[in-house]
């Protein structure tokens, strides 16, 4: 009877950390800044299961909008600026920690698809 060699178990934290290939840790899982891979250039895993869809967007809003309203508040409260300095500080912020988390969150939640075998949901009999 011949065996499967076992494969080495990647956390899914570690690959999204990484946007590394989920099965592998090793290979890219992005083309681009959000364009996943058709494959994994290592071990040649199919990532046509990869459809995070708007899980990492909301992820993303509620952790960026916590951290800069309260770092607005708290702002406000001690220094009391004016409102063109509330708009320089926290539009640049917002958008740097939109757009630096995003990549991350993508490659996790991709990353928790691949380790749980989530797919799409499909009615009995269709």
């Amino acid at each position: 009877m011949k065996t499967q060699p076992e494969q080495k178990q990647v956390s899914p934290l570690r690959a999204g950390l990484t946007s590394s290939c989920p099965r592998c840790g090793e290979g890219n899982l992005f083309s681009g800044f959000l364009q996943v891979s058709p494959k994994c250039n290592r071990c040649g895993l199919d990532f046509a299961f990869a459809d995070s869809g708007d899980g990492p967007a909301i992820f993303i809003m509620l952790i960026a909008g916590f951290i800069v309203v309260a770092a607005a508040l708290a702002v406000e409260v001690i220094y009391q600026p004016p409102y063109w300095v509330h708009a320089a500080l926290w539009l640049p912020l917002t958008g740097l920690l939109s757009l630096g988390l995003l990549r991350p969150f993508k490659a996790t939640l991709i990353a928790l698809q691949y380790r749980h075998q989530a797919e799409e949901g499909r009615l009995a009999g269709r």
